[in-house]
């Protein structure tokens, strides 16, 4: 059994940066477990599988594994894999993509392609979900998941909380860049403190020269993902919150987002958030990518 499979990294202009991405392009026929499979081979944070789409008027359906669960939306998946399907539908001789329309379980993912001249750089998705609030934690339970003190936790804009526009995280704002330096994953921690509030991971942030910046962090040791170079989902929803919190009733936002420093896969998200009568009514995050490889996957039947 063959299938063709691309990898790109995603949220950034240069490869080895940013977050590693494969795309399995002929994924009808593959059941469940052999996705799985396969995602944990590539052991990137997740694997994509590209399968035809329940309604003609949709681009593909989407499947999304990481190296241990099958989630139903995820950020960077949705970014590199418009990039690579943009390109290869140009490249069979198809009209130049200027959207896209994803199904995930997690709903309709629509994605704008983003062009240089006519070259096919990178992708900006909205997200599936409207901003969804879940479980505040303390200071200190929040800070133990990221091997920090409870001083580290700014409370002064919003508690650590869950937060989803379609994948939960706990979202903590930290005190300064060097809190965010020194964070790192207590595993049995997260084991004991995240799944009975509904998620497997925290996405830690510090805000940087604007309020519209954010240096970020994500941690999901529970999920075979020590710590994840960029987070397109986890970000959308902590931009999503600080647009709900800001007192303009209406207007547009463009924010910047920062990860992967620490891991020396530096990451640039470009987030857009969208504002009527006090609600947040979209969420956008955009990111470049970039092809690394290009291969068949040659295994049996499982």
């Amino acid at each position: 059994m063959q299938r063709r499979y691309v990898t790109v990294d995603v949220f950034t202009n240069r490869v080895f940066g940013g977050n590693p991405l494969a795309v399995v392009l002929d994924a009808e026929g593959l059941s469940a477990d052999q996705m799985q499979a396969i995602a944990t081979e590539f052991n990137y944070a997740e694997t994509t599988f590209v399968l035809p789409p329940w309604a003609t008027a949709h681009t593909a359906h989407i499947r999304i594994f990481t190296p241990r669960s099958e989630i139903p939306f995820a950020g960077h998946p949705n970014v590199g894999t418009g990039v690579v399907l943009a390109r290869e539908l140009e490249a069979n001789g198809g009209a130049p993509q200027g959207r896209l329309v994803f199904e995930e379980a997690a709903g309709l993912v629509p994605i704008r392609i983003l062009r240089e001249d006519d070259t096919v750089v990178g992708a900006e998705l909205t997200a599936p979900a409207a901003l969804a609030l879940g479980s505040r934690v303390s200071a200190a339970d929040s800070a133990a998941c990221l091997s920090l003190d409870a001083s580290d936790i700014n409370l002064k804009n919003h508690p650590p909380q869950v937060l989803s526009v379609g994948l939960p995280f706990l979202v903590a704002e930290l005190t300064s860049k060097d809190a965010l330096r020194r964070a790192k994953p207590n595993a049995l921690t997260h084991e004991h403190i995240l799944p009975p509030i509904g998620t497997d991971a925290i996405f830690a942030y510090t805000l940087g020269s604007t309020p519209e910046e954010l240096q970020a962090r994500m941690f999901s040791p529970l999920d075979g993902i020590p710590e994840d170079p960029a987070t397109g989902s986890a970000a959308g929803a902590a931009i999503a919150l600080l647009a709900t919190l800001r007192t303009e009733p209406n207007g547009e936002i463009a924010w910047r987002i920062e990860q992967g420093i620490e891991m020396g896969r530096p990451s640039l998200l470009k987030g857009r958030t969208e504002k009527r009568d006090g609600i947040v009514t979209a969420v956008h995050i955009a990111g470049f990518a970039v092809q690394v490889m290009r291969g068949v996957i040659d295994f049996p039947a499982l």
